[in-house]
């Protein structure tokens, strides 16, 4: 499976803002954005004002980063989104919201987004009842979501939802964190996504 391996911290600093790639680490001192709030690269503090292109690249890759996911599999999200009824920029962060990786991030159950897809490659996670090990996964609304019965008693997982309690969960969540489970009870809508992104921008550039 191919995958992102460099400095995440990078990502964040070109976009100039904390995505929240390393997980605790976003959260202190120690935070790249924070440390050197500008882009990396020799010339990352002599920047000049971007071109409309340049800013309709850097909210895809904003979008991008956010979801982790590659320039290709993005290209086919995009495609699914064009084709469903609706606005496309709605109907595409809805498709990455609905990444089981993600959901896993937005309900606790991992630190961060890479941590969560590292949770469902190694197959702490069902879909009702089944272990799916695949973070790409899309959910639908029925489903319930949870951390296996082995994983539920793990103490890492256990310090983790402690952690993240105070985290606030979507609308078209319900949570159940005593039992570390969840249930999908609609499609997730542009107001249930917290992200800094302006999706119209993306479909502009898209549809040059």
């Amino acid at each position: 499976m191919a995958r992102y391996t460099d400095a995440v911290c990078r990502q964040c600093r070109r976009e100039g803002l904390k995505m929240f790639l390393k997980g605790d680490r976003c959260y202190s001192e120690k935070c790249a954005v924070d440390r050197r709030p500008y882009a990396p690269g020799q010339h990352g503090q002599g920047r000049k004002k971007p071109s409309e292109y340049g800013t309709q690249l850097r909210e895809k890759q904003k979008a991008r980063r956010h979801y982790g996911v590659l320039e290709r599999q993005f290209g086919l999200y995009f495609n699914m989104a064009t084709g469903m009824s609706g606005q496309t920029g709605d109907n595409l962060l809805s498709l990455l919201e609905r990444r089981l990786d993600n959901v896993i991030y937005r309900l606790g159950f991992a630190m961060s987004r890479a941590e969560a897809r590292q949770t469902v490659t190694h197959g702490h996670v069902t879909v009702n009842g089944r272990r799916v090990n695949i973070p790409s996964f899309l959910v639908k609304p029925g489903m319930t979501v949870a951390l296996s019965n082995k994983s539920r008693g793990n103490d890492k997982f256990k310090t983790v939802i402690e952690n993240n309690a105070s985290r606030p969960i979507p609308q078209w969540l319900s949570l159940d964190r005593e039992r570390a489970q969840a249930s999908v009870v609609a499609l997730p809508v542009r107001e249930d996504i917290d992200l800094p992104i302006e999706e119209h921008l993306i479909v502009e550039l898209y549809s040059k």
